[in-house]
């Protein structure tokens, strides 16, 4: 009986996987071009290069032999050769199916095509991911990416099937589980939530050493509220509908608002060594995703030091 589930299951994936593959592989192709080189300096054998000696190392780190040469010395760095597992999320809450635009890509689209391209990176570079709260351990290698994608697919797909009361319970924020210390989670939202939520979740994971990295995926209209005249809102997630007489006259009130809250995720970041990314749907996935790329390294630097 199983052998059909499977066959039905592998066609079913077939006509959605590989353009969302293809695309994120296209993106990480782009970013790791910005990149120079994947190694990072810290515990390993593998050597990389020599700097000089700076305050706060210890003489068992000098190469005299190098620092021979030369009247000042040098240190001898190795590569960073142990995995990470880093956990990744998106909100797939029916908030993120908004696209002010035709054709344009809607934010939870975005939100998928950045975590793939994501894990198709980490993956290549030696890092062992996983999609946080989908019960998986974190795997290395391409069979990794296969098994994020399957599981973000699954998920839209549940979200497809959902009647509109379990739409309206899809959680915009995401579940706390249990991490080991030293992991990564990076979380993709539209992050409007309500802070205090927010910070809750920022806690919960800090608290345990977990590091951790915020994507803000907004569409243009949400952030420049382009409307005139009168125009009636209808959310997304049961908050109801609301009729603005003149929008050009709550513009700066609402861009106020949006600044406010952008300001208060990296508030509550930055205590907790987090780092906070922003992205528009209107442009490329690249920008951001290389941003989120240097953090995770620059991050993995500083605790390897």
């Amino acid at each position: 009986m199983a052998a059909p589930t499977t066959l039905h299951r592998s066609v079913e994936l077939a006509g959605t996987l590989p353009a969302l593959m293809i695309a994120a592989d296209r993106v990480a192709s782009t970013v790791i071009q910005g990149v120079h080189g994947r190694r990072r300096v810290g515990q390993g054998d593998a050597f990389w290069q020599y700097r000089p000696f700076r305050d706060g190392d210890s003489a068992t780190q000098i190469d005299w032999r190098q620092s021979a040469r030369s009247r000042h010395l040098f240190v001898r760095e190795t590569e960073w050769e142990a995995a990470a597992s880093v956990w990744l999320w998106r909100d797939a809450s029916p908030s993120m199916q908004y696209a002010s635009l035709k054709n344009a890509d809607t934010k939870a689209v975005r939100g998928e095509l950045i975590t793939l391209a994501l894990a198709s990176l980490l993956a290549d570079a030696g890092e062992r991911v996983a999609v946080l709260g989908g019960g998986m351990r974190p795997t290395s290698g391409r069979v990794a990416v296969r098994r994020v994608a399957e599981t973000l697919f699954d998920e839209t797909r549940d979200l497809g099937e959902a009647s509109s009361t379990q739409k309206r319970a899809l959680p915009s924020l995401p579940p706390l589980v249990p991490l080991p210390a030293h992991g990564t989670i990076v979380l993709v939202s539209d992050w409007l939530d309500p802070l205090d939520r927010i910070e809750a979740v920022i806690r919960y994971y800090a608290s345990v050493g977990v590091r951790g990295h915020l994507v803000q995926v907004l569409d243009p209209a949400e952030e420049d509220l382009p409307f005139d005249g009168h125009v009636k809102f209808e959310g997304l997630e049961a908050e109801g509908q609301h009729t603005i007489r003149r929008v050009e006259a709550v513009r700066t009130a609402y861009g106020a608002r949006l600044a406010a809250q952008r300001e208060g995720l990296q508030r509550l970041a930055r205590p907790a060594n987090w780092t906070v990314h922003l992205h528009r749907t209107d442009r490329p996935p690249q920008t951001v995703l290389l941003s989120l790329y240097l953090a995770m390294a620059d991050l993995r630097r500083l605790n390897a030091a």
